[in-house]
């Protein structure tokens, strides 16, 4: 997507290097990272014929979020960073364009803030809160009731980051915490806990699926598990009460030797066999990298890194360019493909480069 490398060029010039390394590296040597992106690379789209229709319906129903697009804002962190705007300009550009906002747990603006900015947009558009489930029990439950106040429509519990993964340019940039004047605003006041800071972001290696059905028992909001990309974790995801299931690698942010996203998700959708949507990030930058990733059996794709080139370069009309843009070109490829919907894209038409399954 041209306009996409655009506005990343944009936004680097802009930014403060270091915030800059924050959100574009990864873990260890960035295999991972380079790799999701050349994954989608790896595959083809074999079309259709005769089987189209003027206008295509790409809508996707969601858990707490009937007739989404097919591009989700995926949860980053630290807008305010990137843009004097925030999380708020990023909500309102994600309502304006029908997307579905993940409000990060390290969001730099309040969840009910950022979901009254996407309501002021929209009235009904759909924020769902990243959960990192907390080693104390209440500290988790404070942190669901303040998505289920501010009027999230689901839980995004993220299971992938047992500790945080060793990202060589933060440690060579000596980026540990927020500068003055920025904080993890969903961190404030919790039950015995500091102040929002970067450190307090929980992650636990002692969490277990029990604690997974707990949070699942303890809302009445559906939760979709993130991170997740062995098939046999999908199918436990679902036992344990699961609404959806998002296969991502944390965007190369985690482990530097796991495979890329895409090529997980068959096998995790072959694993769910139906019985929850499965969604998937990591690298997708064109529209054809949604049309294969749904091909591949995903109902829809998450994006982090282009939304936050788009906010840093023009703030919420940047990301509104990249939503947008990427659904404008998915609407492309579907109709090139002989797709009036998106469930024409079936697993047959996503081949390998050499033309085989």
């Amino acid at each position: 997507m041209r306009a996409l490398r655009a506005l990343h060029d944009a936004a680097r010039a802009t930014l403060d290097p270091a915030h800059y390394d924050y959100v574009a590296g990864g873990a260890g040597e960035e295999r991972v990272l380079a790799d999701n992106e050349r994954a989608f690379d790896r595959y083809r789209l074999l079309p259709r014929v005769l089987t189209g229709a003027a206008a295509r319906d790409t809508r996707v129903d969601l858990p707490g979020a009937p007739g989404a697009a097919p591009v989700v804002a995926a949860p980053t962190a630290f807008h305010r960073l990137m843009h004097e705007g925030g999380e708020r300009a990023t909500a309102r550009a994600a309502a304006a364009e029908g997307a579905v906002l993940v409000t990060g747990a390290a969001s730099t603006t309040a969840v009910a803030d950022v979901v009254a900015a996407a309501h002021g947009t929209a009235p009904e558009a759909a924020v769902w809160f990243q959960l990192y489930a907390h080693p104390r029990a209440e500290v988790t439950t404070a942190l669901v009731r303040r998505a289920e106040d501010a009027g999230c429509t689901a839980l995004v519990l993220t299971v992938d980051s047992p500790v945080f993964g060793r990202r060589s340019r933060d440690l060579r940039n000596g980026f540990t915490d927020l500068p003055p004047g920025y904080a993890a605003e969903n961190m404030r006041d919790l039950p015995g806990a500091p102040p929002g800071a970067l450190t307090d972001i929980p992650m636990s290696p002692a969490l277990s699926w029990p604690d997974v059905a707990a949070v699942v028992r303890g809302t009445p909001l559906p939760v979709l598990l993130k991170g997740v990309l062995h098939p046999a974790d999908a199918r436990l995801a679902v036992e344990h009460g699961a609404a959806g299931v998002i296969v991502s690698n944390h965007g190369g942010r985690q482990s530097d030797a796991v495979p890329a996203a895409v090529d997980c998700l068959p096998a995790v959708v072959a694993a769910v066999a139906g019985r929850v949507p499965v969604l998937m990030d990591g690298g997708v930058r064109r529209g054809s990298d949604i049309a294969v990733a749904l091909a591949l059996g995903a109902a829809a794709v998450g994006v982090g890194r282009p939304v936050m080139w788009g906010l840093a370069a023009e703030g919420e009309a940047g990301v509104r360019a990249v939503l947008a843009g990427l659904r404008e070109e998915y609407d492309h490829t579907l109709a090139l493909c002989g797709g009036r919907r998106n469930t024409d894209l079936t697993r047959d038409m996503a081949v390998r480069e050499d033309g085989t399954w």
